[in-house]
């Protein structure tokens, strides 16, 4: 055993994507010390009594799996080599929202507090590579993956990305994206998957009115059938299945109509029926035809709010330049010239960057060194100044993969029609010191650019709408994303925006440039980097909205000074208070 083992790798198999829906079927824990070295380690198959889901990735059938110890055998083992140490892993929210749920399924505590995130790691490094996928990170690091999507492979493989990563950010002086595992997770009642409903919604329930076809229905505390049984039954009738009351609300169905949950008391509040289980059930007996949706999408999109700027390839469109010194306002207007030229603003001094822009103080920058040894290129605001005025680079460097088109702030691309699988991926100034919380959130609004209901707003305590279109992702102290699945968007959302909220009195002038990555699935689409804040502790990042029967992105950079609670009302969202 290593005495120095801080670090934790962990990688779990799953019967699906969700963790308070599915279950572990197989967990690899593997400690590391600072150089790499392996030392006590954990592989087994894990029983989880259900149905392991897609069989054709993970090669895990119910046969294998029958003779397999459950979670809560194999629980204590696990939680001793998580105990004291950092855990690792390649979308550690997943793994550790998956492990944290198994272990309160087994009544027993898991004791990490921190986790992670090799992704995170590999954004923040900006590695000269098309995606940030564990094969591609092997691939790069030149490590073999001989059996993926096995949990002690992937494990094995991960350790070493890991090492490799880390020993490049020290060499670079990046602090690690280390993260305190802060979610509040419960395992019921179950939320409902929504679920695409063809009818149009015909409104509120009224007395002794029979149910209509579109009509929206929520659940609210414990139901005589199982709540998803339930939910089946009022689909399988042509009813919309909510997870949350609005103002779009039908009824709202609970076994006790003295009820006092948020759910029946946001009903009251909005003068809503609340029925009985039985009484709901009764009603399907004699459902209403509806109004079927007109042609899909059946949204009218707004207006463009800014004229839409074509993305042009620039003379320094393949340069990504660091800016150090100077003022918040220099710095500002640096970056706003370097975007003219079109080189992407860096927020760090990663693996990706070019050049470094001196402005006043900047010799004495604590990075400068690393700045010398790399032989990056520096330059001054008098060249940048002449640069505007000429078409080739100042100085050659060795070719590189091409940095994805730069998207002015307000500027706008056509997303290519076969693209579903999207992340807007935002990151910024990453410090060990003084650090500043920072939350991406996602909304989905209707045509009336509001949530239709609150499960429509992803943040950090609703990490994920019920039927998976929308989610957080990557969870590093200065990098944040959110997972778009455009095949499952509900037909009635015609615009996702994404933005981010400060905690506290701090603003995003403390935070400085914002980069922003459109990344698909197997590569980036497109960056932005937006800049200028001063006083705002909200900021609308960027949106992907519907235009015709395709989709588009915008970057936006549009701040209020007041927080996400007064963000997210005036989207609709209704905030407790």
């Amino acid at each position: 055993m290593l005495v120095d083992d801080r670090w934790v790798v962990v990688d779990v198999e799953t019967s699906g994507l969700k963790a308070s829906r599915d279950r572990v079927l197989s967990v690899a824990a593997l400690t590391l010390d600072e150089h790499g070295r392996v030392g006590r380690e954990l592989s087994t198959l894990v029983n989880p009594g259900c149905d392991p889901g897609p069989v054709h990735i993970h090669k895990l059938t119910r046969e294998r799996l029958a003779g397999a110890p459950t979670f809560d055998a194999i629980a204590p083992r696990l939680m001793e080599l998580l105990d004291g140490r950092t855990m690792v892993a390649h979308n550690a929210s997943f793994d550790h929202s998956f492990l944290r749920l198994e272990a309160m399924r087994a009544g027993v505590e898991m004791p990490t507090t921190h986790r992670l995130c090799t992704v995170a790691l590999s954004r923040r490094l900006q590695l000269d590579l098309p995606n940030h996928k564990l094969s591609t990170l092997a691939s790069h690091w030149k490590v073999l993956q001989a059996n993926a999507h096995d949990a002690y492979d992937d494990a094995r493989v991960l350790a070493q990305v890991f090492t490799h990563s880390s020993r490049l950010a020290r060499s670079l002086d990046l602090p690690l994206p280390v993260v305190r595992c802060t979610e509040r997770l419960s395992l019921y009642p179950d939320s409902v998957p929504r679920t695409e409903c063809g009818w149009e919604n015909p409104g509120r329930l009224e007395f002794d009115a029979p149910l209509v076809q579109g009509m929206r229905v929520v659940i609210s505390g414990d139901t005589r059938l199982p709540r998803l049984k339930l939910a089946a039954a009022f689909t399988a009738a042509g009813l919309d299945v909510m997870n949350s009351v609005s103002r779009y609300t039908s009824l709202v169905v609970c076994s006790n109509l003295s009820s006092n949950s948020a759910k029946v008391r946001r009903a009251r509040t909005h003068g809503l029926r609340v029925v009985t289980e039985s009484h709901a059930i009764d009603l399907l007996d004699s459902v209403r035809a509806g109004t079927l949706k007109g042609g899909r999408p059946a949204v009218a999109v707004k207006p463009v709010r800014a004229p839409i700027q074509t993305v042009v390839i620039k003379p320094w469109h393949d340069r990504r330049v660091l800016v150090m010194g100077g003022s918040h306002a220099e710095s500002v207007l640096m970056r706003s010239r370097l975007i003219q030229l079109g080189a992407t603003p860096a927020v760090n001094l990663s693996a990706g960057v070019t050049d470094v822009l001196v402005l006043s103080d900047g010799e004495g920058d604590p990075r400068m060194p690393r700045v010398v040894d790399r032989g990056l290129s520096l330059l001054t605001p008098v060249l940048i100044d002449g640069a505007l005025n000429i078409e080739q680079p100042v100085t050659a460097r060795p070719v590189r993969r091409a940095i994805p088109p730069l998207v002015p702030r307000g500027g706008a691309v056509d997303l290519d029609p076969t693209t579903t699988s999207l992340s807007v991926n935002s990151s910024w100034h990453a410090r060990d010191f003084d650090p500043i919380n920072v939350d991406v959130v996602a909304f989905l609004l209707n045509s009336d650019e509001l949530v239709i209901s609150d499960e429509d707003f992803v943040f950090y305590n609703a990490p994920s709408t019920s039927d998976g279109a929308v989610a957080l992702t990557i969870d590093g102290d200065s990098e944040q994303g959110i997972r778009i699945d455009l095949s499952v968007i509900p037909h009635d959302c015609s615009r996702i925006v994404v933005a981010a909220a400060i905690e506290g009195d701090r603003t995003f002038g403390d935070i400085g440039a914002v980069s922003i990555a459109l990344d698909g699935s197997e590569s980036s689409i497109a960056t932005s980097v937006l800049d200028a804040a001063t006083t705002e502790r909200t900021l609308l990042l960027a949106e992907i909205y519907r235009r015709g029967p395709g989709w588009r992105f915008r970057a936006i950079g549009q701040g209020y000074d007041d927080g996400l609670g007064e963000l997210a009302v005036r989207y609709g969202v209704e905030v407790d208070d």
